[in-house]
């Protein structure tokens, strides 16, 4: 008679459902996405494609938007959904690679509480002033920054808006200071009256900042370098050499999701990334499209959370 140990029986049972997993169709219930910022911006943009994209395969997809305290909220909230391969957050450079450094006390650990699933792409940060500003370059802005007695005020609503300009201030040893909004849609109504002088916005909020007949005027772009698609918008490091800041979109769940449902989820995301009028559509609203295996993506955000916590030391930012 063959005898078969409790470990073995465990192994053979976790292998059988691991298999069953694999093969049962996914989605098989509705699915979950919470993104921890308001509707309309560059996040809720991102979940509600891939959602569209995803509902292909038979199951409904509710986006359920949770703002607030930067992001904190929603991902919070997320961390306690079941972790069974149909709930998400959208995760983001803040929520899981810059917040641990921006709060002391941060109630949940991106890496601890979530397992990354995948990601949609990067985008840079718009550096962008009123429309009828003197300023029309870099260097413009830096000379008025010297020549005023008090420096100039920016206008920040993110991590992703705050540190670029706290690096540019650092990196050119002038008086900038910040001005905390509630969200980008503020910012955009006090900049063209003046009330700030510059901001930087992700990509995805600034695309209407790009459009002609704005109220504002997009004048660098945080990337390393120029982008194909915005030729005549010069990269901050060509002032600046050395400058460069870029956030991402991605999508994580609940710790403890099935190793093979995060697998199903990883090539959704890919499947996604792939489709050209996805692609299209992410494009257009300033994210580069790429996908990443699961591996990558966790890799990926181990290397950015090593990045931010750099940037916001160098930024001299004292968490909250």
């Amino acid at each position: 008679m063959i005898r078969i140990g409790r470990r073995t029986a465990l192994a053979g049972l976790a292998l059988t459902t691991t298999a069953r997993a694999q093969d049962a169709p996914w989605p098989s219930k509705p699915v979950r996405i919470i993104v921890p910022s308001a509707p309309g911006g560059g996040a809720d943009f991102t979940a509600r494609v891939f959602g569209r994209f995803l509902e292909r395969r038979g199951q409904p997809v509710v986006v359920d938007n949770r703002p607030g305290a930067g992001a904190v909220i929603g991902t919070d909230a997320a961390k306690s959904l079941p972790a069974d391969g149909h709930n998400f957050v959208l995760a983001t450079n803040s929520t899981h690679a810059a917040n641990p450094f921006l709060f002391r006390r941060l109630p949940y650990d991106p890496i601890r509480d979530f397992d990354m699933v995948g990601i949609f792409g990067t985008y840079p940060a718009i550096l962008v002033v009123p429309a009828d500003s003197p300023m029309r370059s870099v260097a413009d802005l830096i000379a008025k920054a010297r020549e005023t007695r008090d420096g100039i005020f920016f206008g920040y609503y993110s991590s992703s808006s705050r540190v670029p300009a706290e690096l540019l201030r650092q990196a050119t040893g002038t008086a900038m200071q910040g001005v905390s909004y509630r969200n980008v849609t503020q910012i955009l109504t006090d900049l063209p009256q003046g009330q700030i002088a510059f901001a930087f916005l992700d990509a995805l909020s600034a695309a209407p900042a790009l459009q002609a007949g704005s109220r504002v005027r997009p004048i660098a772009l945080s990337a390393p370098r120029r982008e194909p698609r915005l030729p005549d918008l010069p990269a901050v490091a060509e002032t600046v050499p050395g400058f460069a800041m870029e956030g991402w979109m991605g999508l994580a769940a609940p710790a403890g999701t099935p190793p093979a449902l995060l697998a199903r989820a990883n090539a959704a995301v890919a499947d996604t990334v792939a489709e050209p009028e996805v692609r299209t559509l992410l494009a257009g609203q300033g994210l580069t499209p790429g996908s990443l295996g699961l591996e990558e993506s966790r890799a990926f955000l181990t290397a950015d959370t090593a990045r931010w916590r750099e940037w916001v030391r160098i930024a001299g930012i004292e968490p909250e």
